[in-house]
């Protein structure tokens, strides 16, 4: 499970953080920002720290990077199944015409249609899911299409003119296949759906196939269809695994090749046992061998180096059963990870004052991890736009019995900080200058506050009814929504509690206000701009913040808890009571633990559609009006860094990192080293 940085309220901090040097490092003008196209924004993070690594960390550092890189082709036929036919069109336009006007108009529409498909690792909007269309005329792609190098285009044994009239309407047409990912109640939701996770099934025929695998007494269920597509040969639904020597197999050899050049390399015996559970999982495809690899996972927690690598999170897929290819490699910030670490180790503590029923809470909350990171490499659906923080494994029952992972992205949220100090949001959308000093001196820590308690003690709360299976059994396309919900609640409802002031993690209850501010008003306006005039919300993480704010919005009505102001023109949103607004925090958690605990299906419907769905279109209108004359991108991510190998003769030394700062050419960069999969799978 992940918070994503989009919406977090991160995004609105002004920097508080200095991003001392470590190891030897010299500070340095390090540049944030790196691009900028579209409603995108394109940054750069730093490795703090890596240089202090021993040779044996640097080296191991490597072979996971290239791991992660490996799989960079999976995430682009996920997404759309002709992902990566349109990506190598791209490239080989790119690559192939050298000699057009760079600087005309049509060529500059064609870059940042390039650049946007990049960012999104397709043609459906990272965040929106909706299919996005080049600016440039057909007859203009044509031509480049024509001038390009015809080894090097996807054409499947087609001629040139046969291939354009193919992938016309793939390209062109903002109707076909119009959704990434469908949450829209009452339709067959796979079906109308265009991700490479199914093909020729129906919704029913799906759920119908796992009922006869699931049995919901089950102590430690299998997550069935998270490493496969499922397909109908014949009349017969079945699944075509993603392992070696199935499906993906060309690229996912490739990522146990660097999985076992790292093994030998590893910190200690804990960490060697959780990569080779790994590779066998690769090797097998088995799930239950990936459980055997997540608790191993948990159990490790003395290395310094880090990775997530896998088939993970499942917000690609409507029901929530397949999930897209990630990685994340990274280093343990000793010191920043004091913090985060106090509110793990209190975390049976907050379970027992938790205000949701007695009967949903867990009585003994297992082995949490929590740990604030530095981020040396994301790949998959983990780049370009990133999470912020980071908790994992997803199985309820692994996490119940063996515990869990939190960690806190710092590096990464240092650059979002960086960027949004520059950023005139707060002006703009804050409704006093009270809330702005309080958001200058407390952001920062108030953001990064709950984002620890999200994926620590949020993801890690409240347990299932015995017999009543997991969400995506019961609370179906629902379920990732009302997850994310839950952990924000958890965060929200804390984030006011005296304790942090007593564990010494914040200064004062004035950091919670702070954080009760930003979230309001992203939830009911700010996070707005991030969808077309005409749509509703459809993305699971904004269906979640909408849900919440909304929700106690209407219930503090009648006490005015908070309030609609409207001054010039512009609407902005007042909170009149934190105490009684964090009572309705409570409230709803209790709510949404109750749905989660129980299966109820038909209270979860009601909750994320009257409250997380539907869009009020004129201030719609209103926010993405006042963010065009701001000139602010509302969506933000990263061009990672290449690690770089010393060699003596055929032993590694040392690795140097390079900072890349042109998007463009790295994305073709990275194409010409880790492509391995066939055109369409």
């Amino acid at each position: 499970m992940m918070l994503t940085a989009i919406g977090a309220t991160t995004v609105m901090y002004s920097c508080k953080s200095d991003h001392k040097n470590k190891g030897g490092e010299q500070p340095s003008a390090f540049e944030v920002e790196c691009d900028r196209f579209a409603d995108l924004q394109v940054l750069r993070y730093e490795i703090p720290g890596f240089n202090e690594l021993t040779p044996q960390q640097k080296e191991l550092s490597y072979y996971l990077y290239e791991a992660a890189n490996a799989g960079r082709d999976i995430i682009y036929d996920q997404k759309y199944k002709y992902g990566l036919t349109i990506r190598r069109t791209i490239e080989a336009i790119c690559e192939s015409n050298s000699k057009i006007d760079k600087t005309s108009d049509d060529w500059k529409k064609f870059e940042t249609y390039a650049k946007k498909f990049f960012f999104s690792n397709g043609n459906h909007h990272h965040y929106s899911n909706m299919k996005f269309v080049p600016e440039c005329s057909f007859d203009f792609f044509a031509g480049l299409v024509k001038s390009s190098d015809s080894k090097a285009l996807p054409l499947e044994g087609k001629t040139v003119d046969e291939f354009l009239k193919f992938i016309q309407p793939i390209i062109f047409d903002p109707k076909v296949d119009a959704k990434v990912v469908d949450l829209a109640p009452g339709i067959d939701n796979i079906k109308a759906s265009s991700n490479n996770f199914y093909e020729g099934v129906t919704q029913k025929e799906v759920e119908d196939y796992y009922s006869s695998r699931m049995k919901k007494e089950e102590a430690e269920p299998v997550s069935w269809g998270l490493n496969s597509k499922m397909i109908k040969v014949n009349g017969k639904v079945e699944e075509k695994i993603w392992k070696v020597g199935g499906m993906y197999s060309q690229a996912i050899e490739k990522i146990v090749y660097w999985l076992e050049k790292a093994i030998p390399v590893t910190e200690n015996e804990k960490q060697k046992h959780a990569l080779e559970l790994l590779v066998e999982y690769y090797k097998t495809g088995d799930l239950k061998k990936w459980d055997e690899y997540n608790i191993a996972w948990v159990a490790d927690v003395d290395s310094r180096i880090d990775v997530v690598n896998g088939f993970i999170e499942v917000y690609g897929d409507a029901i929530g059963k397949r999930a897209s290819y990630e990685s994340v490699v990274s280093i343990k910030d000793m010191e920043a990870t004091k913090r985060i670490s106090k509110i793990a180790e209190n975390a049976q503590w907050f379970e027992d004052h938790s205000p949701i029923m007695k009967e949903h809470k867990k009585d003994t909350v297992k082995g949490i991890t929590a740990k604030v990171i530095t981020v040396i490499q994301e790949a998959g659906d983990g780049a370009p736009s990133t999470p912020i923080g980071i908790n994992l494994p997803n199985a309820n029952w692994v996490r119940q019995k063996h515990g869990s992972k939190s960690v806190s992205l710092g590096n990464i949220i240092h650059s979002y900080n960086v960027v949004a100090a520059k950023s005139p949001m707060m002006k703009e959308f804050a409704n006093s200058e009270e809330e702005i000093k309080r958001n200058e001196e407390f952001g920062a820590l108030s953001g990064d506050l709950h984002t620890d308690m999200h994926e620590v003690i949020g993801h890690a709360s409240g347990k299932i009814n015995k017999g009543v299976g997991d969400p995506d059994q019961t609370l179906k396309n629902y379920a990732s929504t009302l997850e994310e919900a839950r952990a924000d609640l958890v965060a929200l409802y804390y984030i006011l509690d005296p304790k942090l002031v007593e564990l010494g993690v914040m200064p004062s209850i004035e950091v919670g206000k702070c954080e009760f501010d930003g979230y309001i008003r992203n939830g009911l306006i700010t996070q707005l701009t991030r969808i077309p005039l005409g749509e509703n919300l459809e993305e699971a993480h904004m269906r979640n913040r909408q849900l919440i704010a909304k929700w106690v919005y209407e219930k503090g009505k009648s006490e005015n808890v908070i309030e609609f102001v409207k001054r010039d023109g512009k609407t902005f949103v007042k909170v009149n009571n934190y105490e009684k607004l964090r009572e309705l925090f409570g409230q709803l958690l209790k709510e949404i633990q109750r749905i989660k605990s129980e299966g109820d299906f038909k209270a979860a419907t009601a909750l994320v559609e009257g409250y997380g769905v539907k869009v009020d279109q004129d201030l719609l209108k209103e926010v993405k009006d006042r963010f065009v004359k701001l000139n602010v991108a509302p969506y933000k991510g990263f061009i990672q860094p290449k690690l770089i190998p010393v060699m003596t003769g055929e032993k590694i030394t040392d690795v140097k990192v390079e900072y890349p700062n042109n998007f463009l050419e790295n994305q073709l960069w990275l194409g010409k080293q880790y492509s391995y999969l066939p055109n369409i799978n």
